[in-house]
């Protein structure tokens, strides 16, 4: 995917600083996001499912044994792999299955991922959800990045609640229901509100 360009995302940002102070707040401290771009393909949805619900570090050595498998990790790839072999490196037995039915929705072109820059975002998150493996997180994850639609929105995104929590000042984090409807005063930018909170979050972690 191509990333929104500065006049786009300077236009969004601003939209959104006057909006909610948090996002203001952000905007000030890092300026314009980094985009967080990737392909849209099979191993993008992979490297989604690996990371879900794991720490950071852990997923990290599971991915790269995964990876070092292939030339180029496809669906084809995955489904003619040693299965074993695949647990092997770290996965459980779920998101290995995961892997193989998201590669099997490819290969049968149940799931057309050429396809989905051209929908709408309601429509194309529909078509994602549908293949099992693929919940709302990882959809709207892959929709925000590997698309690039620009009010994809992760809502459920622990680090996206703890980073709006400091920003406005609580006490405590927002329900993930209670930081979705929040997130509905940001629309049609909810994925610049995203890549504003992770770039904040990030830079205080690493200070």
């Amino acid at each position: 995917m191509t990333a929104p360009g500065a006049h786009e995302l300077t236009e969004a940002c601003e939209t959104l600083a006057v909006r909610d102070a948090a996002l203001g707040k952000a905007y000030a401290a890092v300026g314009l996001p980094n985009w967080r771009s990737t392909e849209a393909s099979y191993q993008t949805l992979a490297r989604i499912v690996v990371y879900q619900l794991i720490s950071t570090k852990a997923a990290d050595a599971i991915w790269a044994r995964i990876a070092a498998r292939y030339d180029r990790m496809t669906a084809a790839a995955v489904l003619q792999d040693d299965q074993e072999a695949l647990r092997a490196c770290g996965l459980s037995r779920p998101k290995l299955a995961h892997l193989n039915s998201i590669a099997t929705a490819i290969e049968t072109e149940t799931l057309d991922l050429e396809a989905l820059p051209a929908l709408p975002i309601d429509t194309a998150r529909k078509q994602l959800m549908a293949v099992k493996g693929i919940g709302p997180w990882s959809a709207d994850t892959f929709l925000m990045n590997a698309i690039g639609h620009l009010d994809a929105f992760p809502a459920g995104d622990v680090g996206l609640i703890e980073a709006h929590k400091r920003l406005s000042g609580l006490d405590e984090r927002l329900t993930a229901k209670a930081f979705t409807t929040c997130a509905e005063n940001w629309r049609p930018y909810r994925a610049v509100a995203a890549h504003l909170l992770y770039d904040w979050y990030n830079s205080t972690r690493n200070a």
